[in-house]
């Protein structure tokens, strides 16, 4: 049988092989520093996590109710318009039964949610957001904002996305309370 003749290597074969094993180690060592730095993104990712729950679970004072719209620049004083006074809005608790029968008079803009700094406080309510919705009193009528909250602001039922505009009687449910609309 007929074996062919293994070959010389060539010159300079073995200065190759050598580069070869450097740069295999120094990629090892590349990809080691790599693994590292995934690991401590991961690490600030599942720490900055942690925080926000801890901060949302302790009803966070960082966060401060949203601010008040700008008040409408005044007329010149021309003629003093004779308006009727009327009774200013009120958004009575309907349920739940420990809170209900409690009311909360809207003079401008009201917040509702579960923070301390909100007109109608209700940190028991684990439905409601932080800050939830906002009722506002514009030229004697009543409006009803949802605040971008998880759960949603209902009115009589209905999911809102828009200022919506509450009559007397209307029902807004916010989280698991209910609050009705009286004058």
């Amino acid at each position: 049988m007929w074996f062919p003749r293994p070959r010389a290597p060539p010159p300079g074969a073995q200065r190759r092989r050598r580069c070869g094993a450097l740069t295999a180690a120094m990629a090892e060592g590349i990809l080691t520093i790599l693994k590292f730095c995934l690991l401590a993104l991961v690490f600030l990712f599942l720490a900055r996590v942690v925080w926000v729950v801890v901060a949302e679970l302790k009803g966070s004072a960082s966060l401060a109710p949203p601010l008040p719209a700008p008040a409408p620049a005044t007329p010149p004083a021309a003629e003093p318009k004779k308006t009727r006074r009327t009774k200013p809005w009120r958004l009575r608790v309907v349920a739940p039964a420990g809170d209900a029968g409690k009311a909360f008079e809207v003079d401008g803009e009201l917040t509702i949610g579960r923070a301390p700094g909100c007109g109608i406080a209700l940190p028991q309510d684990s439905y409601l957001s932080q800050i939830h919705a906002r009722a506002i009193e514009r030229d004697g009528e009543l409006y009803v904002e949802d605040l971008g909250s998880t759960n949603g602001t209902l009115v009589n039922g209905t999911r809102i996305t828009t200022p919506q505009r509450i009559k007397k009687g209307d029902r807004v449910q916010a989280g698991a309370t209910v609050l009705e609309a009286a004058r």
